[in-house]
């Protein structure tokens, strides 16, 4: 099975970007459909973006047109980028996999993004 280790949080000003990364050991990305999700305490956990197993992207309304989503299958890694941070934007950044979109079963260990206005 899959094991992810994301990173690449941080602290930033709005308007600021980040790229955050999840490196996958233990199997390769390209058998998985990939994520990142995001969650602040004492809300529900929120889908950000994904990329299906055929690369196709789709993206939260809150993201669209300011992160983009991909996957290096030679780094065996996913990215996160994001650009035009928000102080909404804060949260702690997950990465996932699944055989599908709708069967995460692998998670990182998250990685904390911080926007200060």
């Amino acid at each position: 099975q899959v094991q992810l280790k994301d990173s690449g949080g941080g602290s930033v000003q709005a308007g600021g970007s980040l790229r955050l990364s999840c490196a996958a050991s233990g199997d390769t990305v390209d058998k998985y459909s990939m994520g990142w999700f995001r969650q602040t305490p004492g809300k529900e956990r929120e889908g950000v973006a994904l990329i299906h197993r055929m690369g196709a992207t789709t993206y939260a309304d809150s993201v669209q047109g300011r992160f983009t989503i991909s996957v290096d299958n030679d780094a065996n890694t996913l990215y996160l980028q994001m650009h035009a941070l928000r102080p909404e934007d804060t949260a702690m950044y997950y990465c996932a996999a699944g055989v599908c979109v709708s069967d995460f079963s692998y998670w990182g260990q998250g990685t904390q993004v911080t926007v200060s206005s």
